[in-house]
């Protein structure tokens, strides 16, 4: 009797003063009770697995996320803001030079420079998505992000990413004609041809991407928004749903890593057979030949090489997902300006003449093209 006694009035200080009075809890439901006072959504400082979450109820309360991002040190994150701003304003000139050369010259209107237009924008927006959240995020000390934004971040990274693995598959598919079948080439890429390609890109891009936004965008969210990244994407958000993501990690697998594994499959073959009908050209040919052929690889190595690590396993994430998911982000958008110029004759000779300085008598300085 005591011992009922002494459980009641431990019992009490659980139950809410809302609680009817014709409510009663018997010392055999204790387990229970404390279980569900557990489970509680009102209790501070408390630790619910997804399962608990999911018990709860699926109800989607988060509306801000919190970004972990890089580093804790502030010493690194101001390292972090001068190195990773001086390289965005690298990417975003070298890509724009590349654009404006290519649709300045009078002599680069091949398909090649048509694809590597449009691939240059792509990697001027792709890190234009995240990194310069991630620069201004390194200035403050709670780094947030609203819902909306979070799953705008989500759609622009993939779409522009998911483009730019499409339109070096277009590429790859270019320099096959030409190598392949140069007397056949002026007509199976004439530019309905090239347009109907670089279309067909921007159009998977977005089907890839809208298709990931939706999958992430349905999903509950109720308890921790910490996510342990410098920006929104969908293993770390995965992680915190309050549902079973089994389904969903499926489906990412078979779009995001499946597309790279695909892409990256056809893109190999396509250079292992170009490479096997050089044999029979002549030592100058081969040369141009490689020369051009060995930039696309570079850059495909570059590009999908870190999302196939990323995607092409379960739903999970690694500690070293950060610094691969940044070096795709930052690297290849870099570098790519760089391959297709100093690897390019005709695009420097083509930036010679369109950015000449000229001195005129009067100590002017006019730019060729555009006075």
């Amino acid at each position: 009797m005591a011992a009922y006694v002494y459980t009641s009035i431990m019992l009490s200080q659980f139950i809410p003063p809302s609680l009817p009075p014709t409510v009663s809890i018997s010392p055999f439901s204790m387990g229970s009770f404390l279980i569900s006072c557990s489970l509680c959504p009102c209790r501070p400082n408390q630790i619910v697995s997804a399962q608990d979450r999911q018990s709860m109820g699926a109800k989607n309360n988060v509306t801000e996320f919190v970004l972990l991002g890089l580093f804790w040190s502030r010493e690194m994150q101001r390292a972090c803001f001068l190195v990773f701003s001086l390289l965005h304003v690298l990417t975003v000139l070298g890509n724009l030079l590349v654009i404006v050369t290519i649709n300045a010259s009078k002599t680069l209107h091949a398909p090649m420079y048509f694809f590597l237009c449009h691939l240059s924008f792509a990697d001027m927006c792709y890190p234009s998505a995240s990194t310069p959240k991630m620069i201004a995020d390194t200035l403050v000390e709670r780094k947030t992000i609203s819902f909306e934004g979070c799953m705008t971040q989500l759609f622009s990274a993939h779409f522009f990413g998911g483009t730019e693995i499409f339109l070096l598959t277009a590429m790859a598919y270019d320099r096959y004609v030409a190598i392949c079948r140069p007397l056949h080439y002026a007509t199976i890429m004439g530019r309905r041809k090239c347009g109907l390609l670089a279309g067909a890109s921007w159009v998977a891009g977005f089907l890839h991407s809208i298709l990931q936004t939706l999958l992430t965008v349905q999903l509950p969210f109720c308890g921790p928004n910490e996510i342990d990244s410098f920006f929104c994407d969908v293993h770390p958000l995965l992680k915190l749903a309050c549902a079973d993501t089994y389904v969903v990690g499926l489906i990412v697998v078979a779009n995001s890593g499946m597309i790279s594994l695909v892409s990256f499959i056809i893109l190999i073959i396509s250079y292992v057979v170009i490479l096997l009908n050089l044999r029979s050209r002549s030592s100058e040919s081969r040369r141009k030949a490689l020369s051009t052929c060995g930039s696309h690889i570079i850059t495909v190595l570059l590009v999908l090489l870190p999302p196939m690590f990323m995607y092409i396993r379960p739903s999970t994430t690694l500690a070293a997902d950060k610094l691969v998911i940044l070096f795709n982000i930052v690297m290849p958008p870099l570098l790519n300006p760089l391959i297709y110029t100093l690897r390019n004759s005709e695009v420097k000779n083509a930036m010679r003449k369109i950015f000449r300085v000229k001195g005129s008598s009067r100590g002017e300085v006019k730019l060729q093209g555009f006075s």
